[in-house]
């Protein structure tokens, strides 16, 4: 009779136990690591923004089963360190420029490569692209799953006149961004600087750089406006283009049952044109903040604009392709995208 109430017992309280169980193991929180300033979720910069929205997504959307919590400012994580992280499940996500993992798996550099995409529209078209299926597969061959496609155009702000033509950066100490930039920047006869663009300001305060090559958001978050008397703008077409995705751990996806991984997909793409729309709306709202701070802003023509494309190609897309066998591919599809 004791062991017929007990098995009858354990019966009744199995459904309970196991939805205990399930609701413990499914209770997951992302942590998601980027360098820019925090905000809120309808202000400040639009990056941090869309790492907002997609944890308050997912949270949504799995009825609190999986919810993520952001940490701007690299206050979790130094910049520098997170690509690693999360290949090696250190890091689940992060909101990363993908050249500035160039040290460390060279092909990456092709997110920032000078001239290469010159519109948002060409960005754009590299994710259903032979170019974006051969990118997502390397990453993810290296442990890194890309969650949302964001591309920005960039400007370059400087301490005294706009600079223009390649002639221009003549003498100056420029941040590019990536080593290609590096490289195009010193064929025109500038120094360059590699530094993440959270260390801009005070590159540019001390002397250290005299210009610095970032994107709009970056200019505008970073407050590069209180010692520029120049800005080159990005806005409608520039040399300076940088792929900067949501990127996740791929141990950490895995890890995860199958209808989380597609609603973290599934967010992550419906986020793609709030980004795109960020980065336009600053490519603008930059212009408007240097020139009432006093600046001189100007715009490339499309005729300089040639200039800095064959000067890329004659030298950093040429070292680039030269690196391996991958990097020429990489460099051939995405020449293909008009």
């Amino acid at each position: 009779m004791l062991n017929r109430r007990l098995f009858l017992g354990a019966t009744l309280a199995a459904p309970a136990l196991l939805k205990s169980i399930g609701q413990a193991r499914a209770a997951t929180t992302l942590k998601i690591s980027h360098q820019f300033p925090g905000g809120t979720i309808d202000q400040g910069d639009f990056r941090d923004r869309l790492c907002l929205k997609f944890a308050q997504e997912l949270g949504k959307q799995s009825n609190g089963a999986l919810t993520a919590q952001v940490y701007p400012g690299s206050s979790l994580m130094k910049t520098n360190a997170q690509f690693s992280a999360i290949r090696k499940g250190a890091l689940d996500m992060t909101f990363y420029p993908l050249s500035y993992a160039g040290g460390e798996l060279q092909e990456t550099n092709i997110g920032l490569m000078p001239g290469l995409v010159t519109s948002y529209e060409q960005g754009a078209a590299w994710k259903k692209a032979p170019i974006g299926q051969k990118l997502s597969q390397f990453l993810s061959d290296k442990g890194v799953m890309i969650i949302s496609w964001v591309w920005q155009s960039g400007g370059l702000a400087s301490r005294g006149a706009p600079i223009l033509a390649p002639a221009d950066a003549k003498g100056l100490k420029i941040r590019g961004g990536s080593r290609e930039m590096d490289i195009v920047f010193q064929a025109a006869g500038a120094a360059t600087l590699n530094i993440p663009s959270n260390e801009s300001y005070a590159a540019m305060q001390t002397g250290a750089c005299d210009a610095v090559c970032t994107s709009s958001t970056s200019l505008i978050s970073f407050h590069l406006d209180e010692l520029s008397k120049g800005l080159t703008s990005g806005k409608g077409s520039f040399y300076w283009f940088m792929f900067e995705p949501l990127l996740m751990s791929k141990i950490i996806f895995d890890g995860l049952p199958k209808d989380q991984q597609d609603l973290i997909m599934s967010v992550g793409a419906s986020l793609e044109s709030f980004g795109t729309e960020g980065a336009k709306s600053d490519d603008v709202e930059v212009e408007k903040i240097f020139a009432k701070a006093g600046a001189k802003v100007q715009s490339l023509d499309s005729q300089t604009l040639s200039q800095w494309r064959n000067l890329a190609r004659d030298t950093a897309w040429k070292d680039f392709a030269n690196r391996n066998a991958s990097c020429a591919e990489f460099l051939k599809l995405a020449e293909a995208v008009a």
